[in-house]
């Protein structure tokens, strides 16, 4: 194979505390990343370091202890304080993930032309050395247009007011400033020694973002600026290979990639025999916006394509997210809720979500255990029935490993070399001597089939149950203090123009608000007339005369609307001022920099006011005087609760619940707006947006352990419509239950542990027998040991953890002699 190499630099491996900085020469060919002269199959992980926060936040020892198997506990290094960016780090390696992988965000580093910030969440240097530190690789994907539900598609604003701009094509203005920003952060990036051409942990970094998408758009000027970007990119010289995802046509040596939830199916492999197969983002679920349901993916359908994509000789995957985080302040995209990739591996709070990544921790074993046959054998296909295959890599000397693929909606048993399988529904079997199943994709999930399914393979899964407990509470009204935003009027805005001004392009996102205000004579007392308005997005609230008159907004799926309302006028002066809002900035289509929001036409009874004198304030005087802060909340005066009109700021203090888990805002009595917690914006919320079942999409939010103080926290909510502050409760969060089976296996036991400062309280469910159903939902079946529940409370409570063997001895006898039996048990961590 002819491999395309990159600048090569000799590295010696450095050890660090905590892990190996594995620099060196990255090479690739057909087959796969070459590190240091050897072939690699990687499994990565996406985790957005402004997603979560880098403080200190947790002792190493609980973050640590949880994932990694008992014995291992006593060798855990001892630290007084481990931060949140290492235990998410720390985590993922647990798992069995290679690579670190993130976007940069150039909207966060520069949010005004030529003024940087790499401070704080956005201390990117920090992020990637802390990658190194735990020995792990990293893959940069500058971009800078990342799209990833990231206002503006990661894009600052200002590009937007320099002539002739158009974004992401063959457009001077624009690859002037792309080029700037991508040099920056690659020289900083070579400052620090952070490529493995210097012996750091980056050995790839990605140009561009899913320009496929988009490319006819902007027709000839689509392929040349592919062109360009990548010439650019690789003119930079990282000593590491280039990327560009969802692009077919990516110019040598930038390697083209795949993303999605199926690229073992969909991809149409790399656009050069000589560059290798990889996948940049396998999305773990999908983000969610307001109005819309949680999307579940299944850890059983991640596992299959992931198998899948290797089967077909994939050697790089990308979990995406493998932790999703937040979206503080106002930082998420059009309609997308604050909370992001909540159902990935790690979920938002940074613990993780049994059985996803349990499950994907011993895929990637098996394939890693097979990875020298994997990446040098033959490979070859076979069919063994209508809808099943094999994938076989096969060696010089004999040995070989081998994938079964079934693709059909039962279970079915086949011949492999001259041994039967049973494969159960849509599933894959990693057999790495050809012989042997050591895992298969569905295997934690069907009880019922698993009871027939008879291999040498090992069953053994967690599940968890994350809750909510209220820590907290508001239910005192004077515990509440509220100030109301006031309402400006037309004589007292300095901007003025005759027609309706588009939103963005007049806030500049400097903030969500844009007042537009008019006044008019009206000659007949207390008539009710009728408003109609028409806007672009996203929210519209409605004032006449000061009094709230309407509110209307548009959706995900539809973001332009009409308000129409009766409105009462009085003779004489009328004022009408109108709140548009966004909802985040859109973040992805051709001609981003076109695209419009706020008010168009504005009519009240038969007079049309769209071609009009009107003024216009730019923001809330709450947040120009930054009342969310403890020295700008002295700037008004506050009253106490009871008006409850919209548009007001609410704020009281609170303290720190003790420990360390996890804590969280519930917001379900609330309505619209945006919490501050000591000043930091912990996102935007809308709980009274309902989805189709009739619920909020997102109800608890995210406070970072790090934005608080041990006592007297400030909390400022603005609220637009109506909500009710004391029904709100500061939350703990954490994992209260936990659920293992197992198979038939001499070897086999149920596994169960708690979190660190936890016990097993109580046994909620055992049987030993043939239950139905799963961890999600269980019942003791036809066979089963009466002495389930007692041996097992017996070997566990009172216990952090403990292991139930799956076996006769244990159970006191066999309960139904002949029949494949499985151990199921719930328990309750106290």
């Amino acid at each position: 194979m002819v491999r395309m190499l990159y600048w090569f630099t000799a590295i010696l491996l450095l050890w660090t505390a905590t892990g190996t900085v594995r620099g060196g020469n990255v090479t690739y060919d057909g087959r796969s990343l070459i590190i240091n002269g050897q072939h690699k199959i990687l499994f990565s992980g996406s985790i957005h370091y402004p997603r979560s926060t880098p403080d200190s936040v947790l002792p190493i020892v609980a973050q640590q202890a949880w994932p990694l198997p008992i014995s291992l506990w006593p060798f855990i290094p001892l630290s007084p304080t481990f931060t949140m960016w290492s235990s998410l780090i720390s985590k993922a390696k647990a798992g069995g993930i290679d690579v670190i992988q993130t976007y940069v965000f150039w909207n966060l580093h520069e949010p005004q032309q030529g003024q940087f910030y790499f401070n704080g969440r956005a201390d990117l240097v920090r992020f990637v050395k802390e990658i190194q530190a735990q020995g792990l690789y990293a893959c940069l994907r500058i971009g800078p247009f990342i799209e990833s539900e990231w206002t503006y598609g990661g894009l600052p604003f200002w590009l937007h007011d320099i002539p002739g701009m158009v974004y992401r094509s063959d457009n001077q203005p624009f690859k002037y400033h792309m080029k700037r920003f991508v040099s920056r952060i690659v020289n900083m990036m070579k400052s620090e020694n952070l490529y493995a051409s210097q012996g750091g942990p980056i050995i790839l970094s990605q140009v561009e973002n899913e320009y496929k998408n988009v490319e006819a758009a902007f027709h000839e000027k689509g392929p040349s600026y592919v062109r360009w970007a990548a010439l650019m990119a690789v003119n930079l010289q990282t000593g590491v290979p280039w990327v560009m995802c969802k692009q077919d046509d990516a110019p040598d040596p930038v390697i083209n990639s795949c993303n999605g939830m199926r690229c073992g199916e969909t991809f149409a492999g790399p656009n050069s025999p000589n560059k290798p197969s990889i996948w940049t983002e396998d999305w773990t679920s999908f983000y969610q916006v307001y109005g819309e349901e949680t999307y579940m993916r299944s850890a059983q359908d991640i596992a299959f394509h992931v198998a899948l994509f290797i089967a077909k000789t994939g050697s790089y995957v990308n979990y995406y997210m493998y932790h999703g985080g937040t979206n503080f302040g106002r930082t998420a995209s059009a309609f997308t809720i604050t909370s992001y990739y909540d159902q990935a591996p790690l979920d938002e709070y940074g613990l993780i979500r049994q059985p996803k990544w349990g499950h994907l921790k011993e895929l990637h074993a098996a394939i890693k255990s097979c990875s020298k046959m994997l990446l040098h054998g033959a490979h070859k296909t076979f069919s063994l029935g209508p809808l099943q295959q094999a994938y076989v890599f096969q060696g010089n000397s004999g040995q070989c490993a081998a994938f079964l693929v079934n693709n059909d909606g039962k279970q079915v048993e086949v011949l492999f070399q001259s041994n039967s399988y049973k494969l159960p529904q849509k599933s894959i079997s990693i057999l790495p001597d050809c012989k042997t199943v050591t895992f298969n994709t569905a295997k934690h999930f069907h009880l019922i089939d698993l009871t027939t399914f008879r291999s040498q393979t090992k069953v053994n899964a967690q599940y968890t149950t994350r809750s909510m407990k209220p820590n907290q509470k508001f239910n005192s009204v004077g515990k509440w203090e509220e100030y109301n935003e006031p309402i400006p009027e037309f004589d007292k805005t300095s901007l003025r123009a005759n027609r309706l001004l588009e939103h963005m392009s007049t806030t500049k996102d400097t903030s969500d608000y844009l007042w537009y205000t008019f006044r008019f004579q009206q000659n007949l007392p207390n008539a009710q007339s009728v408003f109609n308005a028409q806007s672009h997005g996203h929210v519209l609230h409605a004032y006449v005369n000061g009094v709230h008159a309407g509110f209307g907004h548009g959706s995900h799926q539809k973001t332009s609307f009409s308000l129409q309302t009766t409105v009462r006028l009085k003779n004489g002066t009328n004022n009408v001022a109108l709140l548009s809002a966004t909802v985040g900035l859109p973040d992805s289509g051709a001609y981003l920099e076109r695209r419009v929001a706020g008010l168009r036409r504005v009519r009240i009874q038969n007079k049309d006011f769209t071609t009009y004198k009107w003024g216009y304030q730019v923001g809330l005087l709450g947040e120009r005087l930054q009342i969310y802060t403890e020295n700008g909340s002295n700037e008004v005066k506050w009253n106490k609760l009871g008006t409850n009109q919209p548009l007001t700021w609410y704020k009281t203090l609170f303290d720190a619940p003790t420990g360390n888990d996890p804590v969280a805002l519930n917001l379900g009595s609330m309505g619209k707006g945006e919490a501050w917690v000591n000043g930091q914006s912990i996102g935007r919320y809308w709980v009274s947006f309902h989805t189709s079942q009739g619920s909020p999409s997102q109800t608890w939010y995210n406070i970072p352990r790090a934005f608080l103080k041990p006592t007297g926290n400030l909390l400022v909510l603005l609220e637009e419509e109506k909500g009710y502050p004391p029904g709100i409760t500061v939350d703990t969060v954490s994992v209260t239950k936990v659920c293992g089976y197992a198979s038939e296996s001499h070897l086999s036991a149920v596994q169960l542990s708690c979190p660190p400062k936890r016990n097993i309280s109580s046994i909620i469910f055992a049987s030993f027998g043939t239950p139905s159903g799963n961890c999600e939902s269980y019942a003791v079946g036809n066979c089963h040991s009466s002495s389930s529940k007692a041996n097992v409370e017996k070997a566990c409570i009172g216990k952090r953890s403990c292991s139930i063997p799956q076996s006769n001895h244990f159970f006191g006898g066999d309960p139904c002699p002949g029949i494949p039996k499985v151990l199921l048990v719930e328990a309750k961590c106290t």
